[in-house]
């Protein structure tokens, strides 16, 4: 697991009833209970392990609107105003900086796909602009020596610090009303005259009137039990931090085979941008029509893999009486290997870049588990099929960064409030 989590201590007494349950604890699943609490709706979390042990605390610590699906990106800027205030206003540090972002053009046909981007999010908000190859070394002294073409700047985006920022958070939302529980496994719902009417839990019956699945890379698995299909993937992403490293670079920056983002603690988070592990499961059989578009227009990006998961994923049961174990209380925490072979290839391309790298030190690997689905888009809304049951997952790995306004606009939906965005991108229907 990753070892910088602090642990919040929660409540180990699950309440007779509550308005919304929300299954899941990481950061989409933290911000849908603060934005709640917030508005004083009785809302109880509840997940499985830790709070923020899985992806919410392993990934890249990226807040972007750039390069987002233009689908992505009214919920992307949102997102970073959200992020801004809560920095400056609930008394916590969620490390949360305006540093930029920059993502190589490294020839002059990225240029161009680039320069279409901008002209359309630029549309919809963005505040960006596309250097050239002379306007570089302003930025980042090095990056002249990278062969780059150009490069894409957003000045606003930012990073935020992913062992922090979902704890922070899960503090202010428990400060507000909410109640958490950790170590509480949601085994399924109970459904009553066709609609939700609460979750069964390990330590027993939730009443609510609402729930929200938030449970990230475990959503599909948990929607098999109640016969709803959810084609999502997993894929594992490698990432490494180095100790406190002076000289290189204050921005965040993306090239192809590398990216990486500065830490609070002066050190730098890094991985290999177009290199993730596709392990080949069950699902992946199950999903292949649904994901097929996508392998074909993202086949470089990821590294197929047979290996044990496939056999230990055969094993895990698809369906399961809500009064026996469940396979959320066999695994607790999805914890992957890293892989050294994309970390070196990753360090190995950027020592290339930036020289200044050459001199870090490496203090930790680790790898974390992204939910995908076959767009890339998440799925926030309703379940027809199901009144009282709502989905906030499927983010691709780009949960993190839009997981505030994400929250918020997923009270907007339990509430029937005007949606702080428009929801129809996001509708599970679509899949």
């Amino acid at each position: 697991m990753y070892p910088q989590i602090e642990r919040l201590e929660c409540s180990s007494t699950l309440p007779a009833q509550t308005e919304v349950a929300v299954i899941g604890g990481g950061i989409v699943g933290v911000c849908c209970a603060w934005w709640l609490a917030e508005r004083g709706i009785p809302v109880v979390l509840l997940e499985k392990g830790e709070l923020a042990a899985e992806q919410s605390s392993r990934n890249w610590g990226w807040v972007r609107s750039m390069g987002r699906d233009l689908r992505e990106i009214p919920l992307a800027l949102a997102s970073l105003d959200i992020w801004t205030r809560w920095q400056a206003e609930l008394g916590e540090d969620l490390g949360f900086r305006r540093s930029g972002i920059l993502y190589a053009c490294e020839n002059p046909q990225q240029v161009q796909q680039q320069a279409d981007w901008l002209a359309a999010a630029s549309a919809q908000g963005v505040r960006a602009q596309l250097l050239e190859r002379s306007e570089l070394a302003r930025l980042l002294p090095d990056g002249a020596r990278a062969g780059w073409s150009g490069a894409l700047h957003t000045p606003l985006d930012g990073r935020a610090e992913p062992q922090l920022a979902t704890l922070a958070i899960a503090r202010c939302a428990r400060r507000l009303g909410a109640q958490l529980l950790t170590g509480c496994a949601v085994r399924g719902l109970d459904v009553q005259a066709g609609r939700v009417a609460g979750v069964v839990t390990e330590q027993g019956l939730l009443r609510c009137n609402q729930v929200v699945l938030a449970g990230g890379a475990w959503s599909s698995l948990f929607l098999r039990n109640l016969g709803i299909r959810l084609p999502q993937l997993k894929v594992i992403a490698s990432v490494l931090r180095t100790e406190p490293l002076p000289g290189a670079p204050e921005l965040a920056v993306g090239a192809r085979r590398y990216a990486f983002r500065k830490r609070l603690d002066g050190g730098y988070s890094i991985a290999q941008r177009s290199a993730n592990l596709a392990p080949i499961t069950p699902d992946s059989l199950r999903y292949l029509r649904d994901f097929l578009p996508a392998l074909g227009s993202q086949y470089r990006e990821l590294r197929l893999r047979l290996g044990r998961r496939f056999l230990d994923e055969l094993l895990t049961p698809n369906h399961w009486a809500l009064d026996t174990q469940s396979p959320f209380e066999r695994c607790r925490v999805l914890d992957p290997q890293p892989s050294p072979t994309i970390l070196a290839e990753a360090r190995s391309a950027l020592i290339e870049a930036f020289p200044a790298f050459a001199a870090m030190r490496v203090a930790q690997t680790w790898a974390g588990v992204m939910d995908v689905t076959p767009d890339a888009i998440p799925v926030i809304g309703a379940v027809e099929q199901l009144p009282g049951l709502f989905l906030s997952t499927g983010y691709s790995g780009h949960g993190f960064g839009i997981a505030p306004g994400a929250g918020r606009l997923m009270r907007d939906l339990l509430l029937g409030d005007t949606p702080l965005v428009d929801p129809a991108p996001f509708r599970f229907a679509r899949l």
